[in-house]
């Protein structure tokens, strides 16, 4: 497929780009404490914490794991939410030499038996609240060292105290849990402090991340991501928004959990590489509370999908806050819908610029050029150095105008499936190409537009029914918060829409929706069973889990 999208880049925005700059993740890093030591790095509860401060902190963590007897390349789980403990650890892992294996905070037991026996996790940084899931579990494993922390670790006194007390004591949230080779992070820092630190040498070839799949079509599997795929990733996003980013003056709000590959490189890593700095949100869902820190904090950036967007959009506060400041939203991991995103842009006075990415190619590999003036419709062009193409279902390139399934080739794909050579096999040819199981469709400018997952797609009566083009035309309506499409049996047409609708008032019928579908879907798209319900299934991001309501 010609790149066509290259004649549409803005002005300044290269075709290709250069990983040379750093060997490894670590100068990175380095490179950032070096130059932005006083520069406010991330903030949580109120706490600043300075690129200086993470620089000492996650130099003794790293310190601290070396000491434990880690060897380079193994894998270190980091099961919790977003606090300052989190770069800490992360960076202090990598800074080891070691793997970082994100695990979701909410897993259940069998859920995180599977990740942590799956990636040969030979540790463990868990937040207290959640240990009694890992006591579970963690005998059947092969883990070897336990580091619990509380919340409130990273707080200044009495705070600290006042916060881990109410969990420990009054919520009564942490078991008793005993390991030989249990710490506290508390303790990890006071004795890597005391020891010596040895600097590894690294390639871009070595593994950086275990990132493990959303387990949504099957098992959780984890995706091989090396420091050259993520420093890829750092450099084409930053080729293609650094216009609007300005470099140690910036703060972006960051409520996407840092354990999922959209937030950690779209926020933390590279508002990190500018010097910029985060506010961690820990429980978004408090929306109450998350826009009252927001209040607090003159944020120029956001990232977010498209729940998170209209949940602060239909949080009352939220729209009485300052917006002179932002200069733009992200959202990415879910389609973003039209009257969300108009809504937010006549709110907030900013563009929500929409972009495309997975798991597997770390994340990035569409987004919107920053010059667009509003809603695209489209998750954009290809990012430098970024080879896509459409295909049919023999894997042929379809003609422009002609949805396909969408295939990836670029520096940011992964290296493969851990320990799983037929599932990478089924995923990524020898030459490179990853296909993403998305439907998608490009225009004559080349901007590509989702159309469905593969796997979502519904077929009645020998068309293709997309659900998000009937999500969307419902999102159109008043009252209807969220709304999700599935395809159910049907003797005759094989399947048959049925939509379930999440709403704000009983004033909204089933008649009125099916009215107005009537009015804007051909008649084979209108659904033929409505559900009202009181929240949808959502993954630990907020993506609707339509898996989850055709098995229910």
């Amino acid at each position: 497929m010609e790149k066509i999208w290259l004649k549409r880049y803005p002005e300044g925005v290269p075709n290709n780009i250069s990983v040379e700059l750093f060997p490894s993740l670590i100068s990175l890093f380095e490179q950032a404490f070096s130059d932005y030591r006083d520069n406010t790095a991330f903030i949580n509860m109120g706490q600043e914490m300075s690129y200086g401060e993470l620089d000492k902190k996650s130099r003794d963590f790293a310190a601290y794991l070396q000491h434990l007897g880690l060897e380079k390349g193994d894998g270190v789980a980091l099961m919790m939410p977003n606090l300052l403990q989190f770069p800490i650890a992360m960076i202090g892992i990598l800074r080891a030499g070691l793997t970082v294996i994100n695990v979701n905070p909410n897993y259940t037991a069998r859920e995180l038996k599977h990740q942590l026996n799956d990636s040969n996790a030979q540790a463990i940084i868990i937040i207290e609240n959640f240990a009694h899931t890992l006591q579970q579990v963690v005998a059947k494993t092969q883990v070897k060292h336990v580091i619990l922390s509380g919340i409130g670790d990273m707080l200044p006194r009495p705070k600290n105290w006042l916060v881990n007390f109410t969990i420990r004591h009054i919520k009564k949230m942490v078991p008793d849990f005993s390991l030989r080779q249990t710490s506290s992070f508390c303790q990890a820092l006071k004795q890597g402090a005391k020891q010596s630190y040895q600097r590894p040498k690294l390639t871009g070839s070595d593994l950086a991340f275990l990132q493990y799949t959303g387990g949504t079509t099957g098992v959780s599997k984890g995706a091989m991501l090396s420091h050259q795929n993520i420093l890829a990733n750092l450099e084409q996003i930053s080729a293609f928004l650094s216009p609007l980013i300005s470099t140690g003056k910036d703060t972006v709000v960051t409520a996407l959990p840092l354990y999922h590959i959209f937030a950690l490189v779209a926020n933390c890593l590279i508002f990190l590489k500018y010097g910029c700095a985060n506010l961690l949100i820990t429980d978004p869902r408090n929306m109450s509370a998350f826009v009252k820190a927001l209040g607090k904090v003159r944020f120029t950036a956001i990232t977010g999908v498209n729940t998170l967007f209209n949940g602060l959009l239909n949080t009352p506060e939220f729209a009485r806050l300052d917006f002179s400041q932002l200069k733009f939203g992200l959202g990415g991991g879910m389609a973003v819908q039209k009257p969300v995103a108009e809504r937010w842009q006549q709110t907030t006075g900013s563009v929500l610029i929409e972009g495309y990415g997975l798991t597997e190619c770390s994340p990035l590999v569409t987004c919107n050029p920053y010059d667009i003036q509003g809603y695209t419709g489209s998750i954009g062009l290809p990012l430098p150095s970024t080879e896509v193409r459409l295909v049919d279902e023999a894997g042929k390139p379809v003609r422009q105008g002609q949805a396909g399934e969408m295939q990836v080739r670029g520096r940011q794909v992964m290296q493969g499936y851990y320990n799983r050579p037929k599932a990478t096999a089924e995923i990524l040819d020898a030459h490179g190409w990853l296909s993403t199981g998305d439907i998608a469709t490009m225009d004559e400018q080349g901007f590509f537009k989702i159309v469905d997952r593969k796997k979502d797609m519904i077929l009645v009566s020998g068309f293709n029914v997309f659900p998000n083009e009937i999500e969307e035309v419902v999102a159109k309506l008043e009252n209807v918060i969220e709304a999700a499409a599935i395809g159910i049996p049907h003797a005759n047409s094989g399947e048959v829409v049925k939509l379930f609708v999440v709403r704000n008032s009983e004033r909204l019928s089933k008649e009125d929706i099916m009215l107005h579908c009537r009015e804007n879907l051909t008649a084979y798209k209108v659904p033929k069973q409505i559900e009202f319900k009181q929240e949808l299934p959502k993954s630990n991001v907020g993506k609707i889990l339509r898996r989850e309501l055709r098995s229910a």
